[in-house]
């Protein structure tokens, strides 16, 4: 994930590993960290790759300077336009990336990854409609307290990001 950031970042223009970083902080890094121990390394794996380039400035700092390769974004391009999925909060990141992508694709993605929501959403309240049932037959319910709060909180999550999903499909203000 960290090496896809980067490309993503890179797309905006040249950057050292500081300002990749720094911009990351300060727009994904609500929902997605990355030290300065996994950034340097991935940029070094995308060196190798061929999906970036560097070159060493000639200031005071000798500071090195990274840039995408038609090949690094061809490879996020690709990676951006595959379909949206749940693991690890990646659809967020990629979702801050999608004004790089055709409207197709990206009203395709959302669309399809809404669907899945709503799935999920549909799941929860008939497992919550059976759950109820079954907390009603039993003496200690707050033995089940926590689990049942879990499950409160996937129904209110799924339904919360459905309402977000709905609004950035139509592209309304916030």
């Amino acid at each position: 994930m960290t090496e896809l950031v980067i490309l993503g970042m890179l797309i905006q223009g040249k950057m050292s590993g500081y300002d990749i970083k720094k911009i990351t902080e300060q727009s994904v890094g609500i929902f997605y960290k990355m030290s300065y121990g996994s950034l340097y390394p991935a940029l070094k794996r995308l060196l190798e790759s061929g999906f970036v380039t560097e070159e060493e400035t000639k200031d005071s700092k000798n500071k090195k300077v990274y840039s995408i390769t038609t090949d690094g974004q061809q490879h996020f391009m690709k990676w951006l336009s595959e379909p949206l999925q749940s693991n690890k909060r990646e659809y967020l990141i990629k979702i801050f990336f999608y004004d790089y992508l055709d409207e197709p694709t990206k009203k395709r993605n959302l669309m399809t990854y809404q669907q899945t929501i709503a799935r999920n959403i549909s799941q929860m309240e008939v497992v919550q409609s059976i759950v109820s049932k079954e907390l009603e037959q039993l003496e200690d319910k707050d033995a089940y307290y926590y689990r049942v709060s879990v499950m409160h909180y996937g129904l209110h999550f799924f339904k919360m990001e459905n309402e977000w999903l709905k609004k950035i499909i139509e592209k309304e203000e916030f």
